[in-house]
């Protein structure tokens, strides 16, 4: 009983609720377990951090997109929030990724996570779990038939006193 409680109420239970809110197109239950704007924020945070990267698609430009990139942070985290609410509502990448009326930045976050687990990935399921007082890193292994390879995603989560949340992918950078 003590076991399935852990697992029901820990953070993998949580992974699985935001999950079933997604199916279920609950975007408020979706939101409880998933703190869409701290993970966005982050996920700017790491792709403006990625200088070489950046340099490599734009010559010479990589300081100057980090840059912007860390100015336009407030609206691309708004973005990619309306862009993930209106997945969990409609269950659709392609609703979801289509342009805002009247938006003058269009940034598909969602396209972006579709490039590392897109077509034909296969949730393998939760390679592991280290909790840490307040805090937990879980690893969720895909299949990535694209590149032949089985990828983990790290993510972070903090416990808000009734259940936990997920706030950070960690290794979005890699």
């Amino acid at each position: 009983y003590y076991y399935v409680k852990s697992k029901k109420d820990g953070p993998t239970g949580a992974l699985i609720q935001a999950a079933t809110a997604v199916r279920t197109h609950d975007v408020a239950a979706f939101e409880k377990f998933v703190d869409v704007g701290s993970v966005t924020s982050h996920l700017v945070d790491d792709v403006a951090g990625q200088g070489a990267a950046l340099s490599a698609l734009v010559p010479g430009g990589g300081l100057m997109i980090s840059g912007a990139l860390r100015l336009l942070k407030p609206t691309l985290t708004n973005a990619a929030r309306k862009e993930v609410q209106r997945y969990v509502e409609t269950g659709s990448l392609e609703a979801a990724g289509k342009p805002i009326p009247n938006q003058s930045l269009n940034v598909s976050i969602l396209g972006l996570a579709g490039k590392v687990v897109g077509p034909g990935s296969k949730l393998k399921g939760i390679k592991y779990t280290t909790e840490q007082g307040e805090q937990a890193l879980v690893g969720i292994e895909f299949t990535q038939p694209r590149y032949d390879t089985t990828m983990v995603i790290e993510v972070r989560m903090h416990h808000r006193g009734d259940h936990w949340q997920l706030t950070e992918i960690t290794n979005a950078a890699e």
